[in-house]
């Protein structure tokens, strides 16, 4: 499993989603939707930040929107 955070830069909720996510001292790709956009219309982002659960396989296993502790952490319980 891996989480994949899509943020673009001038988003507050975003730098605040990065800094739960490094505390808790977990791995997570960065995609920045301005200079991925087919990226995040594949995965149908739109408004950051995203947070994706993703499995081995590629599959979305949960989907998280805005600055949510419980749910960021809930995410990070099933790395």
């Amino acid at each position: 499993m891996k989480l994949i955070k899509f943020e673009k830069t001038d988003c507050n909720p975003c730098v605040m989603v990065s800094n739960f996510l490094d505390d808790q001292g977990v791995n997570y790709k960065r995609v920045d939707v301005e200079v991925n956009p087919d990226l995040a219309i594949e995965h149908m982002v739109m408004s950051t930040p995203v947070i994706l659960l993703v499995d081995d396989n590629g599959h979305v296993i949960e989907r998280s929107r805005g600055f949510n502790p419980a749910e960021l952490e809930n995410m990070i319980s099933r790395l």
